[in-house]
């Protein structure tokens, strides 16, 4: 009876672990900084997806945080970066973009890259990602 107890214990455990090393890294990168941080924010994105292919990403942006998913949007080294947002987005990657932010900014979804998707609110968005569906927060 021993060795049948342990034996089920270790089954057990070795289920759990499998279960656990199998879960899906879900991450949320909220983004409300300007095009100078884009960048950055973009590599740091392409860093995560080197390290764990299968990661689950969206990008939440708000306020100064939606330039750089405007269309033509460059910083001051003339970066563009619907190359990036396009790259990512075909790995995977959703892209978010404030509604409220939209509106008082007198801004037409059109003017935003194709990639991105418009949610009522961004805020409410980050918060929703975390409470409802298990993201882990980033703020790069």
């Amino acid at each position: 009876m021993k060795q049948a107890s342990r034996l089920f214990l270790t089954l057990a455990f070795a289920l759990c672990t499998a279960s656990v090393s199998a879960q899906e890294i879900k991450a949320l990168y909220h983004v409300n900084t300007g095009v100078e941080s884009a960048a950055a924010i973009l590599n740091n994105i392409n860093n995560h997806l080197k390290a764990d292919p299968k990661a689950r990403i969206v990008v939440v942006t708000h306020g100064a945080g939606i330039d750089f998913m405007l269309d033509g949007a460059k910083d001051s080294k003339g970066r563009e970066f619907s190359g990036q947002v396009s790259a990512l987005a075909a790995r995977g990657v959703r892209f978010e973009v404030c509604s409220n932010t939209l509106e008082s900014r007198q801004l037409s979804p059109s003017s935003l890259l194709m990639e991105a998707k418009v949610v009522p609110s961004g805020v409410a968005e980050v918060a929703r990602l975390q409470a409802k569906e298990g993201f882990a927060y980033l703020k790069p």
